[in-house]
Parts: C-alpha cells; structure tokens; sequence
C-alpha cells in the first residue's frame, strides 16, 4: 500500500510526524519514505510494507496528511501499474521529459572513437531539431580481445562537445559501479555541460549488485535493456530493483531476444511488447533497433530493416528510440555494419515523424470508439 501526501507535507510537518508514530504503531507493519523532488515541490509517498491486506483504504485516507491511498500487487510494486493509480508516468530530467506520451530519439555511436566523429555526430543532431544522443564510453564485449571502449579517458571531451552542441542528455552504458563515480567527476570537472542517462546492458541486466548502487543515486536517470536471455517478468523485476532502491527515473529498454528464431537478423525483434509494457508499468520504453537487427539489409521496397524495425516499435507507442548513426562506418570501433549514415539522419527523423503521427491517429481513433 502506498500512502500519497498532500504536496505541502514535509518531512518535519506536524502531520508528517502525526502520521509517522501511528504507522509505527501497526502491528506488522514497515514503512519506506521516498521523496519525488520537482521544480515547484516535493512530493513524499510512504510505502508501508508487510501484512497491508487488513489495512482499509479509507481508514489509510482519512489519516493527517494523506492525500491518496494506492493499494498494490505483489509484483513491481514501485513501478507498476496498479488499480486506481494515478502517478505520473513521466519525469523530467536536464530539460528534457521521458514519459509514456513522449518520443525522443537517442542517435549517436555505439562506441565513442575519435573527437572529430563525436563532433560531426552531435553536429549533425543540432542541425536536425535533435538534443539526445548515445555515446559509449565502455563497452562490454564477448570477446576479451575486442575494443572496450575508452572509458573515463573520452569523457571530459564528449561531455564539453555535448555543451558545445546543445545536447542534452547522453545514454551512456556501465558495467561497474566504478563508471558511475567517474561519469560524476567529469560532470563536475567540466560544469555540467549535459545530462547523463546511465544505461544498464543486456548483460547487466541481472547484475542485481550493480542494479543496487545505481538504483541508491536518484540524480542520473537509467535506460535498462531487457536481457537477452531471460524472461520480460524477469526483466521487469530487474527494473524493479532500481526503484526499490529509490531511483524512479528508469526507462525500459527492448533491443531484441537471443535467439536463431530471428534469423537473419542479430536478434528477434520484440517490439510488440512495447504496449505490454506500458500497460504492465509506468515507464517509458525504449526500443533499440540497430541491436535488434544488425545490419543494413534493404528490403525490397528500398526501406533499411532497421527502418522498418524503428516504425514498428514507434506506431506500437514506443517513447525513446536508440540507435546507432557513424560519420563513417568503416572506421567505427564496434557495431560498424549496423550504423546508419549521416546522410540518412533526416531521412529517418522523417520516417520516425509519420510513424509517429500513424500512432497518435491510432490512439485517437481507438479513443473515440469509448
């Protein structure tokens, strides 16, 4: 059960205390305070843990201070979707909103190589209405042997050509917990020229130690991928721990399942779970074609798979899309085949732009049917 206060309830209210010593007087009863802290105010919810079934929900409104009661379900208790729950299903972070009514495109490179290719990448994003991007900094691989990315090395450089751009915020993966404090003390060291959104990877995904550390900072919000190898139930819990831990700024990704049952393509495209999602939870999703796909097969019709991968997941409401764009492909250190060109930047804004117009149209057909 969730106790939502009134917004002027602080933590050192009268009411809040009121409230505070008889919720501590519940027999079986624990209780989680979590604080949303917004531009106008804060809002503060009580989580009150444990044998909540005998609880009545009016009983539960009628204490000081309680503006809202939200009885939950077992699962995704923070980030669920639950009956009667009218949380926001969006937050705001650097100027930019992530929200399940919301579409915002991340392209950039898969791995950062060369200040010159970050530079014409983010250039390019200015140029066409854009202010996010992906950047990696390090990079998990299979092999041992293959580029790990440069790490804490490129990021003074990147963040400052961020700044420089105009861009707002950058997906960026780690793998330890030790990439969080480095990405902070480059943020600091060159003024907060942008925004970090800390990306959680396929293989990370049940790397339920790492999901803790970055879940306990609530400054950086997250992009987790969906693994690769689990169930969407599990993934969702995977997201569910970062927000246990106090972070509700979390973004679900979909980047495709590891299967041969998507053959030809790197992975089997899952983007048909971006409604299920959304109806599951209250996070924004994420749909990753490049990773999905793999390559630059052209469909006969002339359209890239990638393409068609992007629209699918966009006429299905998808609110943020990653995907890997390169100056120059050849040259690129990981991913290089699967890159779009710049060139074709507008052309797939474009695209995005109907697919997304298709999907609203869609909404507001369906709507009008109630």
């Amino acid at each position: 059960m969730i106790l939502i206060l009134t917004p002027e309830i602080g933590s050192d209210s009268p009411e809040f205390r009121q409230l505070s010593d008889h919720l501590a007087s519940l027999p079986k009863i624990r209780t989680r305070v979590h604080q949303e802290h917004g531009q106008q105010q804060t809002l503060t919810e009580i989580y009150l843990i444990g044998d909540t079934a005998s609880l009545v929900v009016e009983d539960m409104q009628s204490l000081p201070g309680v503006e809202r009661v939200v009885r939950i379900s077992e699962e995704y208790r923070v980030l669920g979707r639950h009956k009667d729950d009218q949380r926001p299903t969006h937050f705001d972070y650097n100027g930019v909103r992530f929200g399940q009514d919301t579409l915002n495109v991340f392209a950039g490179l898969c791995a950062v190589d060369t200040p010159e290719h970050v530079e014409a990448m983010m250039k390019a994003l200015r140029d066409n209405g854009q202010v996010c991007t992906r950047m990696g900094a390090y990079k998990p691989r299979t092999s041992p042997y293959a580029f790990q990315g440069h790490g804490k090395a490129c990021l003074p450089w990147v963040f400052e050509l961020a700044g420089k751009y105009g861009i707002k915020v950058i997906a960026m993966e780690i793998t330890h917990e030790s990439h969080l404090d480095e990405i902070r003390e480059a943020l600091e060291k060159t003024g907060q020229p942008t925004g970090v959104m800390l990306q959680i990877g396929t293989r990370n995904t049940q790397n339920f130690e790492l999901l803790k550390i970055v879940g306990r900072q609530q400054e950086l919000p997250v992009l987790i991928k969906r693994g690769f190898g689990i169930t969407l139930d599990e993934s969702l819990n995977a997201a569910e721990y970062l927000a246990s831990e106090g972070n509700r700024k979390v973004v679900f990704g979909l980047r495709g399942m590891k299967t041969n049952m998507g053959d030809p393509h790197r992975n089997l495209v899952d983007f048909a779970h971006v409604p299920v999602v959304k109806r599951l939870t209250r996070m924004p999703v994420c749909v990753d074609p490049s990773h999905s796909v793999g390559s630059r097969n052209r469909a006969p019709d002339g359209i890239l798979d990638i393409m068609h991968a992007t629209t699918q997941g966009v006429i299905t409401g998808a609110n943020m899309i990653l995907v890997d764009f390169h100056p120059a492909p050849a040259k690129a250190l990981v991913d290089g085949p699967q890159a779009l060109l710049m060139e074709e930047l507008p052309l797939f804004l474009e695209d995005v732009r109907i697919a997304r117009e298709a999907y609203l149209k869609r909404v507001a057909l369906y709507r009008g049917k109630d």
